[in-house]
Formats: structure tokens, sequence, C-alpha cells
């Protein structure tokens, strides 16, 4: 999985909802509507919909921890980059 863009689309203050993001992967597949969300810790949530009881379900999301990690690394440290131009 080669990440080519990431693109932080809004940021939010003073609420757990940090941003929203669009990641672009091998230059031939986008998601948007990843969510940076703060908890314990930043977190990155991928983008999901209620189902039939009620249940949020992600809608398309890495299958391994290792492709997990390594796009939760770059949306984050995207994140950062973008917070040190405000």
């Amino acid at each position: 999985m080669n990440i080519t863009d990431i693109r932080i689309r809004k940021t939010y203050d003073n609420q757990k909802l940090k941003a929203v993001v669009s990641v672009t992967i091998d230059g031939d597949f986008a998601v948007h509507d990843i969510k940076i969300i703060e908890g314990d810790r930043l977190f990155v949530a991928m983008p999901s919909r209620k189902d039939e009881n009620s249940k949020y379900r992600d809608i398309c999301h890495p299958i391994t921890a290792e492709s997990r990690n390594k796009l939760e690394k770059a949306i984050l440290q995207k994140y950062n980059e973008v917070l040190g131009d405000y």
C-alpha cells in the first residue's frame, strides 16, 4: 500500500472530532471522511455508517494491523504538520 496523498479537509477546535481527512492510495483509490478523534490519545476512525441494529460499521478499513498502523501514522503526521502551519 503506497499512500500517495493525504488531505486534511477540515479541522475542529474544542471537541473530540479534530479533523476530517481524505487519503489517496497508489494514486488510484481515494477514501474520504476519515476522522481524527481525540480519546485517551489521537486516533484515526475509518468512514462508517449505522447498520440496521444502530451499530456503526466501517465502510472500508485496512485489513492488517501493519496497514492500519502505517495509515494512522501517516495521517497523524500530516495532521501535526498542518497544525504547525496554523
